[in-house]
């Protein structure tokens, strides 16, 4: 954990928390590391890039936690920068909420998740849109995914304040189509030569 995280997540009550229900002393150790904390290492980009999508948590005008799955072809999460997650944001169910969300209150937290290695990055941000201009229009053509069908309507630049990696624990493993296809690859091979060995057999080529 970097010492940014700490700063911006431990408030007054949840070290109170922590005193409570024993954990304080496990935290006070990492809160004044030399690193800082705010800039996405190697591990990290490499990390956010490779995912298909992610959690985004904004907060509405009323003070209410709003989550929103934003997702894409691998590859739609653009790391310009150790500070800054980019992407194009795609037309969805119009609601619109995050966005007007940000328009009042920019900060976002984003949760990454790769359920096959049960691993998880948070990221704590600042988020900016881009939408109705030639700057925006030149954003969205440098952030889309060519083979994307759904339209891109506006460009997220978020600003990396601080990030943490979760334990693994809890997290149960998941895989999409495309994992399972490339984990069960080697059985469909070996059951393709099977099937052509017992045609081989039956007519006695």
């Amino acid at each position: 954990m970097g010492r940014r995280f700490a700063e911006l997540a431990f408030t007054p009550l949840v070290r109170e928390e922590q005193t409570v229900h024993g954990s304080r002393h496990l935290y006070e150790r990492v809160e004044h590391p030399p690193d800082p904390g705010d800039r996405l290492g190697p591990d990290e980009q490499a990390f956010i890039r490779e995912r298909d999508g992610f959690y985004m948590a904004s907060v509405t005008e009323t003070g209410w936690p709003y989550i929103q799955f934003r997702g894409g072809k691998i590859g739609f999460i653009h790391i310009p920068d150790d500070r800054t997650i980019a992407f194009a944001d795609l037309r969805g169910n119009r609601q619109y909420i995050s966005t007007a969300n940000l328009k009042h209150d920019d900060r976002v937290a984003l949760f990454f998740m790769d359920y096959p290695t049960q691993s998880r990055l948070k990221v704590l941000g600042r988020a900016k849109i881009h939408e109705g201009d030639a700057e925006a229009q030149r954003l969205i053509e440098s952030l889309r995914v060519p083979e994307e069908k759904s339209p891109p309507e506006r460009a997220f630049i978020i600003h990396v304040e601080a990030f943490d990696w979760n334990c693994q624990q809890h997290i149960t493993p998941r895989y999409s189509e495309g994992e399972l296809a490339t984990i069960l690859e080697p059985m469909r091979r070996r059951l393709e030569a099977l099937e052509a060995e017992n045609e081989r057999l039956r007519t006695g080529g």
